[in-house]
């Protein structure tokens, strides 16, 4: 009987042992993956089944934890750069106005007073553009809550869209071509998210197309804007839905419009792609 306490006795500090041995093991190996900059899994040496366990349950911890820092720090880099570019962006249109308001107190000529106010007034839209982006991105960010949606008919929200957008359209140079499928498209969501992204894609038009645009509404849904762009290239593409993203055709933009539409699509539950082929950029909307 004695014996065979002994034996009891002398297993339980063994176990004991390679137990308090599997814990310092995790805590090193934790402190290592704080502190450095790796995917490797922790690894522990003891086979007790509830060890592995534990390690197993804090190596997804830390792949989620890690999956978040990098969110964290691609999130921090991307505002810092947008701070630093929407800055620029603010401070151009600025300085032109302070420039020209100055040239007016020194001038009495009639025709360069509205020569300087016409610069101003331009300037002024476009400091209008910037913030009003900004501005209805931080509302779509904070708007995640529960949302009132309704039978939305796309193809008429569609056409209002488009019709809004004629007269600066065809001002531009660019008259569209409109193929807007008879079926009776109803999808369930907030018309004005729905408006607001048709906007933004025309809105997009207008900054890369080089004078023609085609926009289709198939029987399935599918809703397809298509237009020559020379300037674009394909890497440029791949990179239009990232926030604060802009080209150098289109500097008086947060390249938040793309940004904004992709957001409120993925809350209808469909998906936004773009494709760039010989020249021609197409964003694809599925509902």
């Amino acid at each position: 009987m004695i014996v065979c306490l002994v034996i009891l006795i002398i297993l339980l500090v063994c176990k004991i042992l390679i137990m308090r041995r599997s814990a310092r093991e995790i805590t090193d190996e934790i402190r290592d993956r704080l502190t450095s900059d790796t995917n490797t899994p922790i690894t522990i040496t003891s086979h007790d089944r509830r060890m592995q366990e534990l390690a197993i349950q804090i190596n997804r911890q830390l792949k989620d934890l890690r999956k978040e820092y990098l969110q964290y720090h691609q999130g921090n880099t991307e505002l810092k750069t947008a701070i630093t570019n929407i800055s620029h962006d603010i401070r151009t249109p600025l300085t032109a106005i302070a420039g020209n308001l100055y040239m007016i107190s020194k001038t009495d000529d009639i025709s360069e007073i509205r020569e300087y106010i016409s610069t101003i007034e331009e300037r002024t839209e476009t400091m209008k553009q910037l913030t009003e982006e900004l501005f209805r991105y931080s509302v779509i960010l904070s708007d995640e809550g529960e949302q009132d949606t309704e039978e939305v008919y796309v193809n008429q929200v569609l056409e209002e869209s488009i019709g809004g957008f004629y007269p600066v359209l065809t001002k531009r140079g660019i008259t569209p071509k409109i193929d807007i499928t008879d079926t009776r498209i109803v999808r369930n969501m907030r018309r004005s998210d729905l408006a607001r992204v048709f906007s933004n894609l025309l809105n997009n038009a207008l900054k890369y197309s080089d004078g023609d645009l085609e926009i289709t509404l198939t029987d399935k849904g599918e809703i397809t804007f298509t237009n020559t762009a020379k300037d674009l290239s394909a890497v440029e593409v791949e990179q239009l839905f990232d926030r604060f993203y802009t080209v150098e055709v289109a500097r008086n933009s947060t390249g938040l419009g793309l940004s904004i539409a992709r957001t409120l699509v993925k809350r209808m539950g469909g998906t936004i792609t773009a494709d760039y082929d010989d020249d021609r950029l197409s964003i694809r909307i599925s509902l």
